[in-house]
């Protein structure tokens, strides 16, 4: 299987006209005949075909530096964010009570983070809680959220047209995101690794050059790569399950993303492992739509800086990280809060 997926990328590299691809040399070669699975015409009257796994729907392959990676911009108070106040949530955030749901937006397929339940078929994961945390300090009760599926790359629109309260999607705070969304503090402090296959070779980013990697679209993990090999193919897709059946079909050689969703990841094959050092830091912060004259969010964000003082000192988050997110390890600890000064009254 691992020699004809080749072919699959072959052929996605020709309809979808990839930059920087020679149709006489292409970077990822094609299955030979010996391991294609063929039917004789002769036997069937069917047409001789290659087969070949499909990529994931909607993914893209680039082989030179995609014009939309995220600055690597570190001008602004990258961390920092609204100080909890003293006032009730009917005061900070009222529409969303007379709405009687906070409305949610997240990933139903990152494994520990949110995801489906298979038994119950409920969402749960780190993120869901941390949600449902939010919820009880605004209603009291958990389960007044409305979750709905977004992708990285549609995380921030949904934010701005108020298709959603909240991003809660492993979302790393960059100053780039910061121009378009307002951040909480940091939840939790990620850094970006490399997943591979056991027994593959690849141990360190260097052991990419060269190879095929899968990421989300809209993620930050890109850039690093960039930076550090001149030669490599990248395929960027919806959700990091279709890059677990990516690298399953030997259509990808590693996956690289925040060691959190990686450990995800290599939680539903026993044959994948992290490898290397920790990359870039990247701090994940509740995503909430910029404070307008029509849409005033300051008190949304204060109200999630709440509970996330609450959940730090309570023992909650500790409890969150021991039931989710133990494979990496004991507990770091959640990142203390940087806050912005008050304005001068």
């Amino acid at each position: 299987m691992r020699g004809l997926a080749g072919g699959a990328l072959v052929a996605a590299l020709v309809a979808t006209g990839a930059c920087g691809v020679d149709d006489d040399e292409p970077l990822i070669p094609a299955a030979s005949p010996t391991e294609s699975t063929a039917i004789d015409p002769g036997d069937s009257g069917i047409p001789d075909v290659d087969a070949v796994m499909p990529l994931p729907a909607g993914a893209v392959i680039s082989t030179g530096i995609p014009g939309d990676l995220p600055d690597e911009d570190d001008s602004c108070n990258l961390l920092a964010s609204l100080r909890p106040d003293d006032a009730d949530p009917e005061e900070r955030v009222p529409t969303i009570i007379e709405r009687g749901r906070l409305i949610v937006g997240l990933d139903q397929g990152s494994n520990l983070f949110s995801f489906r339940d298979p038994a119950s078929g409920e969402l749960t994961g780190f993120d869901v809680d941390l949600a449902r945390e939010i919820s009880e300090d605004i209603f009291g009760d958990p389960d007044r959220v409305e979750f709905r599926s977004l992708t990285s790359a549609n995380r921030i629109e949904a934010l701005e047209d108020g298709q959603v309260d909240l991003v809660i999607r492993s979302m790393s705070i960059t100053c780039e995101r910061r121009e378009r969304v307002t951040f909480s503090v940091p939840y939790y402090q990620a850094y970006q690794r490399v997943l591979a296959v056991r027994g593959s070779g690849i141990e360190n980013i260097e052991d990419l050059e060269g190879k095929r990697v899968c990421l989300a679209s809209g993620t930050t993990s890109a850039a690093h790569l960039w930076e550090e090999l001149e030669r490599i193919t990248v395929l960027s897709v919806n959700t990091w399950a279709d890059c677990l059946v990516a690298i399953q079909q030997n259509q990808v050689d590693a996956i690289t993303t925040d060691d959190a969703i990686l450990v995800g990841i290599a939680a539903q094959d026993p044959y994948l492992e992290i490898v290397g050092p920790q990359l870039t830091a990247e701090p994940y912060g509740v995503g909430i739509a910029k404070s307008t004259p029509d849409n005033n969010t300051d008190g949304l964000v204060r109200q999630v800086n709440s509970t996330l003082a609450r959940i730090r000192e309570d023992g909650t988050w500790n409890r969150m990280y021991s039931t989710w997110l133990s494979g990496l390890g004991s507990s770091p600890g959640m990142p203390a809060p940087i806050y912005l000064p008050e304005p001068a009254r």
